[in-house]
């Protein structure tokens, strides 16, 4: 009561020095602005701030003597109280014609007082109310000179999958500042892969079994990370309750959003020994001079001013306070005072104290003045044009014992890191650890916890089990008497040896699908269903990974080989036709060969006969057989040319490679091809209407219909021998002429029945067997380690080995491959060297020749130039000839006219003699008598 009274006194004497501070500046004559400060002074925050404020006003001033619009402060007290806050905000509006409300301090308070501030165009200024749904796009008079509760969200994400968490449960308080961030916080945890299996809510006014009540339900889950927002009085109970309950041991992780970690270094060493352990994220303050000697006043006035609190440092929303009142300070000082007067609003029919809000009409200026406002202040850079401050860097902490110790940082652009001075590299990998220093977690442990835990009431896992067609892999039977389901197969053993991995125990207890009676209780997509039903918490065994099973369940990684294949009879395929020898080589290089043979053989003959060999003599063909018999024979017979020598070098290399490839090809197509499957392809069993066998109940028949198959076409069996048995009848008698099943199970089949047949395959992708967990279960992640560590070493061999027994004894196993006829393209090289060979020979003989006879060449050339000069010239005087004496023909042949036609004669005369030249005109005595008259 002591306490409560001096608080009262300490209150009534700052009310009446504000109202002595605006008298006496009044009575100077200076212009003033009035200003709302709405807090709740019995807070630890709102005593931080209230302090805070006061220094901003004496400070600026101080450092602004010719300012001349001053600050007038009018502190209210909220007491935590909605009603209360909006009251003190009417009261101010009312009858102190406040221009400016600085808080209030809570977001639910924050609701209410900027819905006044909007009506009465007062600009009201927070700078504790973090709350995201608080927005200036509906309220545009409210302006938030703090961080959003948004703008940490990814940095709390960051932390958990740096730390590899996929599951967080947030308790918060259930008000306004708690839900505001949740929805955010669900966004930013999905996008970085994690998720929130339960939120928990506990109300502002819970008391102690309330929420202790609330942190029993929390240890029966199996989530241990907990994100915590909240105010710091709910949050040191809930912290005395988790440390009494041994939440805050080695298995839990706890993460403070800045609601607390802000106010961290103020909080008493008794509860920072009771959050022990834990990690927070709060606004990264820059040091600086004038920080440093601002908190150095600040504390001295603070205990000044509560002289009954313990000792408190400074957090940063009394710097947020400090830099907003120098912010408002310097946007008053813009605006003429002389204009600032209350209008009333021209709706007068609305009579209750909100409709008789009078409208400052200075305030849409003294707003645009405050979003002007840019400057770098004591909390850092505080800029209001987005009516709230920018995200910046976020400092991470870790809380040992009664210490805050830093571990490292964040910023949007970098991500997580140590130092701010050290270059940035964003850590937020879940495969490795971030780049912080060591974090000592609750239990004082430096282990970073696993983030879940099988629940600690007693109750066991229930695992799914049924017996199948295969023994081998799962086997499952009833005790009559207790009723104990046991198991055994190769899915048991290695999810046995799962669990011998993991590095923590797992109670269990296999239930069976089918109570051990069956094997037709159900198909196996009803067994995975039940998981998603909470009938089993994970079920195992030679369960097929597929798309359609992963909507409802979440499978681990295969321990099996994928795929599916074809179980088919060999036969002796031995090659026992007259015409075999022909087989190991195609057509085509059967005539290539004979091409090249033939074409190699005619090169040697031009080049044998060029050199006058004596065994070329005789008809044409003699002499080819001759040199086609060098190609084969050259050591028996004489080759006189260099060059044919070398044609046949490189022809008889080429013929001893073909003669050694189809020596060796026929061996192996009469000794080693010996069994052959009698199906290599699915399409040729649905081509030839063959009939096909699957395992009952098995999604393969679906696969198959997919493929085409008719329904009457497919037969289903439940056991191997049915199998065995339908394969050895074959499809024309009653059987079947393949089996299409998984691998692993071809390989039981296979190990039972190795002789007479094999497996062909795969002929379809499939992603193996693996075990089913209820989606996003924690379990999932380290299953799928311990099996890939099984599947790498020697243990999932020696568990085949067990129950499968040893691949490599059955010859049969595996796809068979068998020898194939030899083409041309196998030997396209060899060919080419050889045809360049003899092309080249042939060139190189033709060039030899040409030089050798060069001179003899160029004299026939003339020879034949000379002769063909005369017979031209000899042809041309024929040529002359022929024409005079055909125009001496054809004048004789002309008429002589009579004297009366003289003219006419005359006329023809002269057309005579034009017709032929002056130079080869013989002029007969008639026509010179006649020319003469």
């Amino acid at each position: 009561m002591g306490m409560e009274r001096a608080a009262g006194r300490a209150a009534i004497f700052f009310l009446f020095l504000s109202l002595t501070v605006a008298q006496n500046i009044t009575g100077s004559g200076e212009d003033t602005l009035n200003v709302g400060v709405i807090l709740h002074l019995k807070s630890l925050v709102g005593k931080m701030a209230r302090t805070s404020i006061l220094m901003a006003v004496e400070d600026f001033y101080k450092a602004h003597r010719n300012f001349k619009t001053k600050l007038v402060l009018h502190i209210r007290d909220s007491n935590g109280d909605d009603i209360q806050a909006a009251s003190e905000a009417i009261d101010l509006l009312e009858n102190y014609n406040v221009r400016a409300i600085v808080g209030p301090q809570k977001s639910s308070e924050a609701t209410f007082v900027s819905d006044l501030g909007n009506k009465s165009q007062v600009p009201v200024i927070s700078f504790t109310a973090t709350n995201p749904t608080l927005s200036s796009i509906n309220v545009p008079y409210f302006l938030r000179g703090t961080l959003s509760d948004v703008a940490q969200v990814n940095t709390l994400a960051a932390l958990v999958k740096a730390y590899g968490w996929r599951e967080v449960v947030p308790i918060y308080e259930d008000t306004d500042y708690g839900r505001g961030i949740i929805p955010y916080l669900a966004d930013a945890l999905q996008e970085f892969g994690a998720s929130m299996p339960y939120r928990s809510a506990i109300s502002e006014s819970a008391n102690t079994e309330q929420i202790e009540r609330e942190l029993y339900k929390l240890m029966t889950m199996q989530t241990r990370v907990y994100v915590v927002h909240m105010s710091t009085n709910i949050g040191s109970i809930l912290f005395k309750k988790a440390k009494d309950l041994g939440m805050m041991s080695e298995d839990y992780a706890w993460i403070l959003t800045d609601g607390i970690s802000n106010i961290a270094n103020s909080l008493s060493p008794s509860i920072l020994e009771e959050m022990s352990g834990a990690i927070g994220v709060r606004f990264y303050v820059p040091a600086s001079k004038e920080l440093d000697d601002f908190t150095t006043r600040w504390n001295k006035r603070f205990k000044e001013d509560n002289p009954n609190d313990p000792p408190s440092q400074l957090s940063i929303f009394g710097l947020w306070g400090y830099d907003t009142i120098w912010a408002l300070a310097q946007a008053a000082e813009k605006v003429r005072m002389a204009d600032a007067i209350f209008q009333k609003q021209k709706d007068t029919k609305n009579t209750t104290c909100l409709g008789t809000l009078r409208i400052s009409t200075i305030g849409p200026k003294l707003l645009d003045s405050i979003l002007l406002s840019k400057f770098r202040g004591l909390s850092g850079e505080f800029d209001l044009r987005n009516r709230q401050l920018e995200l910046s860097t976020f400092q991470i902490i870790n809380v040992v014992g009664s210490q805050l110790k830093e571990i490292g940082f964040w910023t949007a652009k970098h991500g997580i890191f140590r130092q701010l001075n050290k270059n940035k590299s964003k850590t937020t990998n879940m495969n490795s650890m971030p780049d912080l220093n060591p974090v000592v977690w609750p239990g004082e442990v430096y282990t970073v916890p696993k983030g879940w835990q099988i629940p600690t009431n007693g109750k066991k896992l229930r695992i799914g089990v049924r017996t199948n067609a295969y023994p081998e892999f799962m086997k499952v039977e009833s005790n009559p008497v207790t009723n104990e389901i046991t198991a055994s197969g190769y899915a048991i053993d290695v999810f046995e040896e799962v669990l011998k991995r993991l590095p923590y125990a797992i109670p269990y207890e296999y239930v069976s699908f089918d109570n051990g009676q069956g094997i037709n209780s159900g198909s196996y997509n009803d067994f995975v269903y039940q998981v998603y039903l909470g009938v089993y918490d994970a079920a195992i065994g030679d369960i097929t990974i597929r798309y359609n099973r992963t909507s409802y369940v979440d499978f681990t990684l295969p321990y099996t080989e994928s795929g599916v294949a074809m179980i088919v009879p060999v036969r002796d395929d031995r090659n026992k036709n007259t015409w075999v020898f022909l087989k190991p080589l195609t057509t085509d290089l059967w005539f290539g060969s004979i091409a090249f043979f033939i074409y190699t053989a005619i090169v040697i003959w031009l080049l044998e006969r060029r050199s006058n060999n004596a065994e070329l003599t005789g008809s044409f063909l003699r002499q080819l057989g001759i040199a086609i018999y060098f190609s084969f024979f050259a050591d028996r017979e004489r080759v006189d040319s260099i060059l044919s020598r070398l044609v046949v070098i490189v022809w008889v290399f080429v013929l001893l490679v073909i003669t050694s490839s189809y020596t060796a090809n026929l061996s192996s197509m009469l000794t080693v091809q010996q069994l052959q499957p009698t199906v290599t392809d699915v399409h040729e069993l649905l081509k030839n209407g063959e009939y096909v066998g699957y395992p009952n109940g098995s999604y393969v028949a679906d696969l198959l219909r997919g493929l085409g198959f008719d329904r009457t076409k497919l037969r289903a069996y439940n056991d191997l021998d049915g199998f065995a048995d339908a394969l050895a009848k074959g499809s024309q008698n009653g059987g079947i002429s393949a089996v299409i099943d998984e691998v692993p199970y071809i390989k039981i089949f296979l190990a039972k029945h190795c002789k007479g047949y094999t497996m062909i395959g795969p002929i379809y992708k499939s992603e193996g067997f693996g075990f089913a967990f209820p989606k996003r279960s924690p379990l999932v992640y380290d299953f799928s380690r311990a099996i890939l560590s099984i599947t790498e070493g020697d243990s999932i061999i020696n568990i085949e080995k067990k129950w499968i027994g040893d691949q490599h004894a059955c010859q049969n196993d595996g796809t068979i491959i068998s020898s194939s006829s030899l083409n041309f393209n196998s030997f396209s090289g060899l060919f080419l060297v050889t045809g360049v060979a003899s092309t080249s020979a042939l060139l190189i003989a033709l060039v030899m020749f040409l030089y050798k006879n060069k001179h003899r060449i160029r004299n026939s050339i003339r020879r034949d130039q000379t002769q063909k000069g005369y017979e031209a010239e000899r042809i041309n005087e024929q040529n002359q000839e022929m024409t005079i004496h055909s125009n001496q023909v054809h004048n004789l042949q002309l008429t002589v006219p009579d004297d009366s036609d003289e003219y006419s004669c005359q006329q023809d005369g002269e057309i005579s003699i034009e017709q032929s030249p002056a130079s080869e005109i013989q002029t007969s005595p008639y026509f010179a008598s006649h020319a003469q008259q």
